[in-house]
């Protein structure tokens, strides 16, 4: 997916400023507007020159990238807002200061708090933008969501190296041995994991033959989420790629995700992807068709039953996502 519309969001710290950054580099290259929107600190009221200072921000980086920048004429002030915004943009690139105390630790991070309203791809920014990305990591899973993670992040950056990490869970390691299995038995169901993880590995990266040279592949053990921050510092990755499924305010303050995990952790930017998502442009395309469609009038009255049965009524449905079995315990 090649992004049509970008919105930058920035509070003015330091992590706003690499934001605006990344997000003027992505349009720049992709040729897609900007629009800059304001989101306060939590618990902090809007500044009062917020939409001069939104403005000057504008007005530097049209002059600077020659692309079309505009600030939002309303200032947001609640993620609520923002996700209105970003409701019309196929990607948001997010730079906010981080939170400290125990809000980071017992608190949901606000782009994440955005993705349960608005189903848009998230750039988290933490570094400074200098420069366009060079390399990035895509933690797959081998089900039809990772195709989706990948074609994301080549498109995005369409020169960086790639690198497609998955982490083998060893979960089932624990009640093997808590059912005291012998030892041998679990070497040979690590080695099928192994053997299982590479053959899938080795079937996504086949299906990017055409973009082999800068496409790689690496397989850890153990919790995805510290296996894939591991592997980040190891490689120096630019940016994470990272999924997110759905879920609640409840179930992500519980159980956090990887993603959530990730994006709290990692010294790097993050690329969080809802699945399921769709781009903006896309929407209002399909939307405009239908405008466009002509309109048939028909006579008022019971309508006539179908001569013939509908095939289509009797077939199985299709199930877009689906998840890779894992081997049989021995």
């Amino acid at each position: 997916m090649t992004p049509r519309s970008i919105l930058a969001v920035t509070d003015f710290s330091q992590q706003g400023g690499h934001a605006l950054a990344r997000a003027a580099l992505l349009c720049a290259e992709h040729r897609a507007p900007l629009t800059l929107v304001y989101l306060a600190h939590p618990g902090e009221v809007p500044l009062p020159d917020t939409a001069v200072r939104l403005s000057h921000h504008a007005l530097q980086l049209r002059q600077r990238h020659d692309i079309h920048v505009h600030a939002a004429a309303r200032i947001d002030s609640t993620v609520a807002d923002v996700a209105r915004e970003a409701a019309g943009a196929d990607l948001v690139v997010w730079g906010t200061a981080p939170v400290r105390g125990l809000r980071a630790w017992f608190g949901t991070h606000p782009a994440i708090q955005m993705l349960r309203t608005c189903q848009r791809p998230v750039i988290v920014v933490r570094n400074p933008a200098d420069q366009p990305c060079r390399s990035l990591m895509v933690a797959v899973d081998f089900s039809q969501v990772s195709h989706r993670l990948v074609e994301l992040g080549l498109a995005l950056h369409p020169s960086a190296r790639v690198e497609l990490f998955h982490a083998i869970s060893t979960a089932n390691e624990g009640k093997l041995r808590y059912a005291e299995v012998s030892e041998r038995a679990i070497q040979i169901y690590q080695e099928q994991c192994r053997r299982h993880a590479q053959d899938r590995m080795f079937t996504l990266t086949d299906s990017y033959d055409a973009r082999r040279n800068r496409l790689s592949s690496s397989i850890g053990r153990g919790d995805p989420a510290r296996q894939v921050l591991v592997a980040q510092q190891n490689t120096a990755a630019d940016l994470i790629v990272v999924g997110k499924h759905p879920a609640s305010a409840l179930s992500d303050l519980m159980f956090e995700s990887v993603a959530q995990r990730i994006l709290r952790d990692a010294r790097t930017d993050v690329l969080v992807v809802p699945h399921g998502f769709q781009p903006a442009s896309r929407g209002s395309a399909v939307k405009r068709l239908a405008t466009d469609l002509p309109v048939r009038r028909v006579k008022a009255g019971a309508p006539r039953p179908p001569s013939h049965p509908n095939p289509a009524a009797h077939r199985e449905p299709l199930h877009l996502f689906t998840n890779s079995p894992a081997p049989p315990l021995p």
